[in-house]
């Protein structure tokens, strides 16, 4: 009997080291029960650069056939590529196999249905760890099911630049760092057919990812596309996460531009385009997202974070646009999935349409609105941590739609339980630099106290 870590069976997707956690067999394993559980005929599958990917994800389409399932093989492309080639050919399922930002000892694979919404651990990854854990898909039937393979790209790349109309983006400089991951065999499909200068850093599809890690959330990992807009005098950077999903701009003075921000100016546009029209955001988000999307026609609605959530979500309320602070950004046109390639192209429309700089455009936000970051703390007692906090600022509005978020008129923070780890993430906003700072220290001294 194949021993199966139930520690790799995560809130959003399957993963953990390699080889001592996850290895081909789990992934035939699991190939065949994505195919039971989904009753699929006919799915996708593709897979990073990671060097343990094309193993893992042979074992996977070995295991999805061989329960009768046709396999659509996409090859090496990012995770926004697996999710169009679900919804453009409207297939029962898709995976890809991948450990998204995670360092090169890791991998695991992201599953999806139909219309690309995915299986979560409370809608279907937690009856394929029962299945696995009860050993009901260790035999091994013979492969049945056909297998193709396909290269969507080009109608990937098509898809993506029907958001905007290209002869509004103008003849700008531009850094991209995809930090030797997926988010090259996109970028390179799509800036081809731009009019903009490109200055491109480590596209060579490696996983061993050998000049950063591919997250470019953490500061350290951005360091290399800042100096590099600087020493360019380019007009701005953009980079991805490791497989794709995710997209980050730093501007034309080389800072970086918060997610939430971005999604402040997105949610605004997509309002503008189409009056009424419902944007989703994070509960870390800076007020700038709702006060823009109002401002400009549109109704935010605010939700739980994590892609599972805010897709099921979007499609309750059919919104046009969701964002993230930490980079994902969603699409009703796009199956209302999220992917990377999208808003690089609409914040470059939009600097086309203004003909102002990045600065300029971000520099009302940065004003008005003083955000902290997201800052993690380790606890002894989680839900102890947060019952103080709520004691500490009763008097506040308190919601607790996803952790605790603490409201007050010039004020407001949420903290929030890792998945994984005793851990607090803590995101606060004020109205002065200085009262942000100064909240902040006060917040998270309660929090560690």
């Amino acid at each position: 009997m194949t021993s199966i870590n139930p520690d790799i069976f995560k809130a959003y997707d399957i993963r953990g080291l390699v080889p001592d956690q996850f290895f081909p067999e789990v992934a035939r394993q699991v190939g065949r029960a994505f195919v039971d559980y989904l009753e699929a005929g006919r799915i996708a599958v593709g897979r990073d650069c990671r060097t343990s990917s094309p193993e893992i994800a042979a074992a996977f389409i070995e295991g999805a056939r061989s329960q009768g399932c046709d396999v659509v093989d996409v090859g090496a492309v990012g995770t926004d590529i697996l999710y169009f080639a679900v919804g453009h050919h409207d297939l029962q399922g898709g995976a890809i196999v991948t450990a998204s930002h995670n360092p090169r000892e890791w991998n695991g694979i992201k599953l999806v249905r139909r219309g690309a919404l995915p299986l979560s651990g409370d809608a279907g990854i937690g009856e394929i760890r029962d299945g696995l854990m009860a050993g009901r898909y260790e035999d091994a039937p013979p492969a049945t099911g056909a297998l193709e393979t396909e290269s969507l790209v080009p109608d990937y790349a098509s898809h993506c630049l029907s958001f905007v109309d290209p002869a509004l983006i103008p003849r700008l400089s531009v850094v991209l760092d995809t930090a030797n991951g997926m988010g090259a065999v996109g970028a390179r499909a799509i800036f081809d057919r731009l009019p903009v200068d490109t200055v491109e850093m480590y596209f060579e599809l490696d996983g061993t990812f050998p000049n950063h890690p591919a997250d470019p959330l953490l500061e350290e990992n951005r360091r290399d596309v800042v100096d590099r807009v600087r020493a360019e005098g380019a007009d701005l950077g953009i980079a991805w996460d490791g497989d794709a999903d995710r997209c980050f701009f730093v501007d034309d003075t080389g800072a970086y531009v918060p997610g939430d921000f971005i999604t402040a100016l997105l949610g605004e546009a997509f309002a503008r385009r189409e009056p009424g029209a419902k944007i989703i955001y994070d509960v870390r988000a800076s007020r700038a997202v709702p006060e823009r999307v109002r401002a400009a026609g549109g109704v935010p609605l605010v939700n739980r974070v994590g892609h599972a959530f805010i897709k099921k979500r979007m499609r309750e309320e059919n919104a046009t646009f969701g964002g993230e602070v930490s980079g994902h950004f969603y699409f009703r046109e796009n199956w209302f999935a999220d992917n990377g390639m999208i808003p690089a192209l609409l914040v470059l429309e939009r600097l086309g349409r203004e003909g102002r700089r990045l600065s300029e455009v971000v520099a009302p936000l940065r004003e008005r609105y003083h955000i902290s970051g997201e800052i993690n703390s380790r606890v002894a007692d989680v839900d102890r941590s947060l019952a103080r906090l709520e004691e500490r600022y009763h008097d506040a509005r308190i919601e607790r739609q996803d952790g605790v978020s603490v409201d007050y008129d010039d004020w407001h923070f949420n903290v929030r339980p890792s998945n994984t780890e005793p851990l607090l993430r803590l995101n606060l906003e004020a109205a002065t630099h200085e009262d942000m700072e100064r909240r902040r220290d006060e917040v998270l001294g309660v929090i560690r106290s």
